[in-house]
C-alpha cells in the first residue's frame, strides 16, 4: 500500500475525493457539448433501426412529437446519455486514481482483469441490442399491429367513361421538380407534389402512404427514445452475468460444479428474464434467453479456468502486508 495514502486523514480523502470529482465533470463537459453539437445525428441513428422495419413493413417512415418540448427532450437525453458513455472511460479512470493507492497489488491486478471484461460484455450488450434485438422485436409489434383489423375496400368494374390517372414511380425524388408536379417515392412510401408558395419559392409537399390496415403505425420519438435507452440498461446489466458469477466463485460462496448441476433451471429463469425484461413478443423473449444462457455458460467457464489465485498471480495479499 502507499504510504501516504495509508496515512492520508479523512480531511484528506476528502480533498482528493473532491478533486477527482472535479476533474470527472470537467473532463465531461467537452464531451457534452460535442454530444449537444451532433444530437441531430446520434438521434438518426438510433432512429435507423425503427426506419427500416417501418419501411420493410410498407408503413409511413415518420415519428411523432405530441407536445412541443418532446422532441427537444428527446434530443437532450440522447446528448446526455451519449455524453455519459463517452466519457465514461476518464469518469472510472478518475474513480480509479482515487481508489488505486489504497490497494495491494493483488487487489489491482483483480481491478484490471475485471474492468475491460466488464466493459467488454456491456459494449457486445449494445451491439447486440442495435442489430439483432431492436430489428426483430420492432418487425414483430409494426407487424402485428398493422394487420391486426384490416379494413377490406369493395372492389368493383370501372365505369365505361373513366380512366384511372398514372403517377411515375420514382427511385428518387427528381433535381427540379416543376410546380403542380406529382410523383410517388417508391423507398420513401411518399406520395410528393411541388407547390409554389406565396413568396415563390418552390416546396415539396409529401404524403405518407402505407399498406397495413386500420390501425396506423406512428409513434413517439420521446417513447422511442426510452424504449431503446431502458433496453440498453437492461441489456448492460444482464450481460454482466458471467461477472457475478466469477465474483461469486472467488468469493467461495458458490463453485462451478456446484451450478452444473442446475443448468436447466439456468435456462428456465433465463427464459423467465426474456419475458420480464422485454416487451414479451416471442423473437425478443427467445433473443434475450438465449444469450443469457450462453452468458451463464460463460461464466462456469471462468470460474472454472480463472481462479482469484491465477489472476492474483504472486503478489503480496493483504493479510500479507499487514
Amino acid at each position: 500500500m502507499n504510504r501516504d495514502q495509508s496515512t492520508m486523514s479523512f480531511g484528506d480523502h476528502l480533498e482528493d475525493l473532491r478533486r477527482r470529482l472535479s476533474f470527472a465533470l470537467l473532463g465531461t463537459i467537452p464531451i457534452l457539448i460535442v454530444c449537444l453539437v451532433f444530437g441531430g445525428p446520434i438521434l438518426e441513428f438510433i432512429v435507423i433501426p425503427l426506419e427500416t422495419q417501418l419501411r420493410a413493413s410498407g408503413q409511413p417512415v415518420r415519428l411523432l412529437a405530441t407536445s412541443p418540448v418532446e422532441s427537444f427532450g428527446a434530443y437532450l437525453k440522447v446528448a446526455m446519455a451519449s455524453s455519459v458513455l463517452i466519457s465514461a472511460p476518464w469518469i472510472l479512470y478518475q474513480a480509479w486514481l482515487f481508489v488505486a493507492p489504497g490497494l495491494y497489488q493483488n487487489e489491482k491486478r483483480f481491478v484490471y482483469f475485471l474492468m475491460p471484461a466488464s466493459a467488454l460484455l456491456t459494449a457486445s450488450a449494445i451491439v447486440f441490442l442495435y442489430y439483432v434485438m431492436l430489428p426483430v422485436m420492432l418487425r414483430f409489434f409494426i407487424v402485428f399491429g398493422s394487420f391486426m383489423v384490416q379494413t377490406h375496400a369493395p372492389v368493383a368494374p370501372l365505369p365505361p367513361d373513366v380512366v384511372l390517372p398514372s403517377i411515375p414511380v420514382l427511385a428518387a425524388d427528381p433535381p427540379a421538380p416543376n410546380a403542380g408536379e406529382m410523383w410517388l417515392n417508391e423507398p420513401l412510401r411518399e406520395l410528393r407534389i411541388a407547390v409554389t408558395g406565396p413568396d415563390g419559392a418552390l416546396s415539396v409537399f409529401r404524403l405518407p402512404m402505407d399498406i397495413g390496415g386500420t390501425i396506423a403505425q406512428e409513434y413517439r420519438i420521446g417513447e422511442y427514445v426510452n424504449l431503446v435507452f431502458g433496453m440498453a440498461i437492461v441489456f448492460a446489466i444482464a450481460f454482466q452475468l458471467p461477472i457475478a458469477m466469477l465474483l461469486l466463485g472467488w468469493t467461495g460462496i458458490v463453485e462451478a460444479k456446484d451450478l452444473k448441476p442446475w443448468r436447466k433451471h439456468a435456462l428456465f429463469v433465463c427464459v423467465i428474464a426474456g419475458a420480464i425484461f422485454t416487451p414479451a413478443d416471442p423473437g425478443s423473449m427467445v433473443l434475450l434467453a438465449a444469450p443469457l444462457y450462453l452468458l451463464f455458460e460463460l461464466g462456469l467457464f471462468l470460474m472454472q479456468f480463472v481462479s482469484a489465485r491465477k489472476v492474483a498471480g504472486d503478489a503480496p495479499t493483504r493479510s500479507d502486508g499487514e
